[in-house]
């Protein structure tokens, strides 16, 4: 086990910046790059402890093995400002997929308290800005915050097709479209249109999904009766599970009845959501269809509680859960045998 700091600076080897570290760890330390899932591998795991304080940077670990540990995430911030309208120095606009604060681009990375954030601004205005970009396999998060607006967490792969040319420029376009299990603990996620998107399959448990009303929306933006989505799941068809939510809680401060739980960026969208306490927010229909057609997309709720909470109002496309059901999303079911702690 390998230790090394950012901004301790009794202790050794310590770093002014994430981004010195990340580059320490790939160049120096834990090399070669790894793919995923890990075979006999024989990289030793690192510990990255970083100090309280405000890191504006923008940056990329693609080494597994690593622990990414903050003192809290209140305190620890790591957050940059790049948005899909922003242009580039060949005239194009730069697009959703080199917004990222962070991308994590490998396998078996744990991070905690820590806050990543994307400030850009709101979706309508700068467009999509990712603040946490995740591309492996058996990644966790645990007590961290990302804070962003439109397209705040992308848990890649990405669609096998872009829906228009050039959708997909960035780092990931080219790579293999590798199915990653993701797991996310007692964190909060804010943002307002899709902010938590993606192919991966994730367990979200114990978290707060935090519906931020996009102010000073201009009346073309659409229709101001709904303010935003939570999910925008794009499944593979092949795959059993997409998303699933445990014991979270929807909270905002948009007006009642105006926020949808997900819709489908790609036809086989899954998302499930199990004992969660919604907000006055959701809507009443709770899910939006994209134009998508309903029997390749799944939809569904178990338990839910809150104001938000209203299964005899829900869209006929989606799924009211059975005991039995709701028994297949065991975290251990969806992971497929990964048991993070």
């Amino acid at each position: 086990m390998k230790n090394i700091y950012v901004n301790y600076k009794e202790k050794e080897p310590c770093f002014s910046s994430i981004s010195e570290a990340f580059s320490y760890i790939s160049e120096g330390y834990n090399a070669p790059e790894a793919t995923y899932p890990a075979e006999n591998e024989q990289l030793e795991e690192v510990n990255l402890y970083i100090a309280p304080g405000i890191y504006r940077e923008k940056v990329a670990l693609k080494k597994p093995y690593v622990n990414i540990i903050g003192e809290d995430a209140a305190s620890t911030i790591l957050v940059y400002g790049d948005y899909a309208f922003d242009t580039m120095p060949d005239g194009s606009n730069r697009g959703t997929f080199r917004t990222a604060t962070c991308r994590i681009e490998t396998h078996d990375v744990t991070v905690r308290n820590i806050t990543i954030q994307n400030d850009a601004g709101y979706g309508h205005t700068v467009g999509q800005a990712i603040a946490l970009y995740v591309d492996g396999d058996r990644n966790s998060f645990y007590d961290c915050r990302f804070i962003g607006s439109q397209d705040t967490l992308f848990t890649a792969p990405l669609p096998r097709k872009e829906a228009q040319p050039g959708g997909f420029i960035g780092p990931g376009q080219h790579k293999p479209r590798t199915m990653g299990r993701q797991y996310y603990k007692k964190c909060f996620i804010q943002g307002d249109v899709d902010f938590i998107f993606g192919g991966a399959c994730c367990y979200f448990q114990e978290c707060t999904l935090y519906s931020k009303f996009p102010e000073k929306r201009p009346p073309e933006a659409g229709d101001v009766s709904i303010f935003g989505y939570v999910t925008a799941a794009s499944t593979f068809e092949e795959e059993p599970y997409g998303y699933v939510f445990e014991s979270c809680e929807l909270t905002s401060n948009c007006p009642e009845n105006s926020i949808c739980l997900g819709r489908p960026w790609r036809e086989y969208a899954k998302t499930v959501f199990l004992n969660c306490r919604l907000g006055a927010h959701i809507l009443k229909e709770g899910w939006d269809d994209w134009g998508k057609n309903h029997s390749h997309f799944y939809y569904a709720e178990y338990n839910s509680t809150g104001e938000g909470a209203s299964p005899a109002t829900r869209a006929d496309y989606s799924h009211q859960l059975t005991d039995e059901e709701a028994a297949h999303y065991t975290k251990e079911k969806v992971l497929q045998g990964w048991m993070p702690v």
